[in-house]
């Protein structure tokens, strides 16, 4: 069964309760920061494994000191679904950057 995409309202509301997170067309995204290129390994890997459980997986680039994570809902049509928005959550509940 195909997850339902969200309204443009609905994006809109769940994206302003997110911090530092964009809107870049029908995907969100956030750029991490990182002290070192291993710490940007590490928050890959437990991103991962929290997306993993939830069986909603981003795209990732890990840079030099940085990490981008992007989600889009493939089966709501590549479109934003609330998925992209709980699984936002989850990565920013992890604490990164540590500080």
């Amino acid at each position: 069964m195909a997850t339902p995409a969200l309204t443009e309202a609905e994006i809109a509301a769940r994206l302003a309760q997110l911090n530092g997170w964009e809107r870049d067309g029908d995907r969100i995204t956030k750029t991490f920061k990182l002290d070192s290129y291993m710490a940007g390994l590490a928050l890959a890997a437990a991103i991962g494994t929290v997306c993993e459980g939830l069986d909603h997986h981003p795209d990732l680039f890990i840079g030099w000191r940085r990490v981008q994570v992007s989600f889009t809902t493939h089966d709501a049509g590549s479109k934003l679904s609330a998925k992209d928005f709980d699984a936002a959550e989850k990565v920013d509940a992890l604490g990164y950057p540590r500080g």
